[in-house]
């Protein structure tokens, strides 16, 4: 049973007199310590959260299974940096813990020089947190960090329940938000490139080798015969599986390749709005264009790119894509699945990078974010930072991100501040168009005067007996069709 009388807010961390005794011994167990290191061991007082159960099972179909979390305890690994920034990773892995659909019932943090390579944590720590999780009546312990196969069995087998590091929970978290096609199979994919070296029995079921016969407790036909474990069976239906994804996504990444050309062609430029998850995105493209895109306060509630088109203050058509969110540690197996989604931004003339003005580390948010655009070769491509939800920010963090990011514009996707601003920036850093032409374009022909105002930059323009006569810089593309009607003189 809980203690009634712990604060069920998460605004600041609390140590917790409980429990204080058992855990702050742990900390003398490090041979190799200093004064800052007697608060390895810190407890902090989570918010709790209505959720779901969380159960292990057992994988016969090759099928991911889904992470059903209730009451969960947190654990974080300090390595580098300060407490504040540890304190922040670990306030992080709560929100995507809820977003999950978590009860976080209680959150630690624990210095060591590195990760225990046996158990995440040591062995004395996991014996400790143990007899937390048994206070607690939890049934989930969640890493701040991606656990090797040998640590998530080690410590499974000391704490007695479902051990789930940062990587398993962003990826249920996109699993539970996916919902185009193309997105589950991305999911889908990453969620079997971390599971296959993770698999494992649980009992003796994965253990067992299988027969030969069809009908004789074996995997009959299609199996390898004698000798071929279940989970060598398994690991085998996986690998055929992720072969199959990864033909589809190439399929779908062809459609969307094959829409990026025709906007090519008609010469339109593209900016790409991406950003820290739940910096404000969405919010941003439906005050710029009326898109009408979810909006909601949750993590990765953004999975599938959405293109709206826009139009600059001089009268340019541009598209504008929403991203899906980023995040610190990213999975690497989600960055591989999702290449085909975050083509988008690689092939963007210009990225609105949105930062959250309001939240305690935006410098860390913009670091995260440039890390994943170095993964995908898009860090060469020009930047607006776009410094969001201005209207709740404190205005020196606003002044102090100013200073640093030349390119930055301060704006509130929800008031509306700002947005002027933006526009005028990107109008001044699409390209232009390169080719310049001089046409006398027939009255009936009116299309094509219409398509360089949309797409070009008009120079002079003139209405004449026989028709207008324009000076302006297109495409090559439309500067192909008006050769035709190039003007003599």
């Amino acid at each position: 049973m809980t203690s009634t009388s712990r604060q069920p807010h998460f605004e600041a961390f609390e140590d917790f007199d409980e429990v204080s005794g058992a855990l702050d011994e742990s900390v003398l167990d490090d041979a190799d310590r200093d004064g800052d290191q007697f608060d390895l061991a810190d407890r902090h007082a989570l918010r709790r959260v209505p959720g779901l159960s969380t159960e292990l099972e057992d994988i016969t179909e090759v099928e991911y299974r889904q992470l059903r979390l209730e009451r969960v305890v947190l654990i974080g690994v300090w390595t580098s940096g300060t407490a504040a920034e540890a304190d922040t990773s670990l306030l992080e892995l709560r929100r995507l813990a809820e977003t999950a659909g978590a009860v976080v019932l209680d959150g630690f943090t624990q210095r060591r020089d590195r990760p225990d390579p046996a158990t995440y944590v040591g062995s004395g720590k996991a014996r400790e947190l143990r007899d937390v999780i048994v206070a607690e009546g939890a049934d989930t312990l969640i890493c701040d960090g991606e656990l090797t196969p040998s640590q998530l069995t080690q410590l499974e087998n000391v704490v007695k329940v479902k051990v789930i590091d940062r990587t398993a929970l962003i990826l249920d978290i996109f699993a539970q938000h996916a919902k185009s096609r193309e997105g589950k199979a991305q999911v889908e994919l990453a969620q079997m490139q971390y599971m296959l070296p993770r698999l494992r029995g649980w009992g003796q079921s994965m253990s067992r080798q299988a027969g030969g016969r069809a009908g004789a407790g074996g995997v009959g036909i299609g199996g390898r015969g004698p000798g071929e474990t279940k989970i060598e069976t398994d690991r085998r239906r996986i690998r055929a599986k992720m072969a199959k994804l990864r033909r589809e996504i190439a399929e779908m990444g062809t459609s969307r390749q094959t829409q990026r050309t025709e906007r090519r062609r008609n010469a339109v430029a593209s900016v790409a709005i991406v950003g820290y998850t739940n910096a404000g995105k969405s919010s941003l493209l439906n005050r710029i264009t009326g898109a009408g895109v979810l909006v909601e306060n949750a993590l990765f509630a953004t999975l599938d790119p959405t293109v709206r088109r826009a139009t600059t203050p001089d009268g340019r058509d541009f598209t504008l894509t929403d991203t899906v969110g980023f995040v610190r540690h990213l999975p690497h197996q989600l960055v591989e699945a999702f290449r085909s989604t975050l083509e988008e931004i690689s092939g963007a003339d210009l990225i609105l990078h949105v930062v959250d003005g309001s939240d305690p580390e935006p410098e860390a948010q913009l670091s995260a974010v440039r890390a994943v655009l170095a993964e995908i070769d898009a860090r060469n491509i020009p930047e607006i930072v776009v410094v969001n939800k201005a209207d709740a920010a404190d205005e020196y963090v606003l002044e102090r991100l100013v200073r640093r990011e030349p390119t930055a514009v301060v704006v509130s996707a929800r008031t509306g501040r700002g947005i002027d601003n933006l526009l005028a920036a990107v109008a001044a850093d699409l390209p232009r168009p390169e080719v310049e032409v001089e046409v006398l374009v027939p009255y009936d022909r009116g299309n094509l005067v219409s398509r360089v105002h949309q797409h070009g930059d008009v120079l002079v323009e003139e209405h004449t007996e026989t028709g207008t006569r324009i000076r302006a810089r297109v495409g090559e593309a439309l500067a192909a069709e008006l050769a035709p009607f190039a003007a003599a003189g």
